[in-house]
């Protein structure tokens, strides 16, 4: 697996910072007449695997392989006892890491694109996040492009270190 570490957020902060201190105004980079917020923290990680997008999509969306990709990962069972549960339709509800992890599906493109409100059960009562999965041919490997926004602030060092322990290395280990 390789992986490309790409923080918006980090460069956005940085320009920011760096406009500040030689004394630029940002105000307006950050917010608009509308009150339109220009700050979101948004996660984009990209990880090449050596499998056919077909595989990846299958172990993604297959409660019975999923369920083993999480017996792979740093959480283990360590969630508890609930099943996993993954429907394979649109609209159709997940339950991940023992119910921690639940949501429903938006968009299902079998072996191209898996797009989820996606939430954690520790959140406030309807907060959804949105995660996308784009699977990218690259000869006999795939790339995975991954998108995830609109979770609450300040989560972000948290849920990108979770894709990484949870997702991306236990499924590298279950495709080899």
């Amino acid at each position: 697996m390789t992986t490309k570490l790409f923080s918006r957020r980090d460069f956005s902060l940085g320009l920011t910072s760096l406009l500040s201190i030689v004394g630029i105004p940002v105000r307006s980079w950050l917010t608009d007449d509308y009150g339109i917020s220009h700050t979101a923290d948004a996660i984009y990680q990209e990880v090449v695997f050596k499998a056919g997008r077909k595989r990846i999509y299958e172990a993604l969306t297959d409660t019975k392989q999923f369920d083993r990709i999480i017996q792979l990962s740093k959480a283990g069972m360590s969630y508890g006892k609930k099943p996993t549960a993954i429907s394979r339709e649109v609209g159709g509800p997940f339950s991940l890491f023992g119910g921690y992890i639940v949501g429903r599906h938006i968009e299902l493109t079998p072996n191209e694109r898996l797009v989820q409100a996606w939430r954690e059960i520790s959140w406030k009562p309807g907060v959804y996040s949105l995660v996308k999965f784009e699977l990218v041919e690259q000869g006999a490997e795939t790339k995975l492009i991954f998108d995830h926004t609109g979770f609450p602030t300040g989560a972000a060092n948290h849920l990108a270190i979770g894709w990484y322990e949870n997702y991306w290395e236990p499924l590298e280990k279950y495709l080899t």
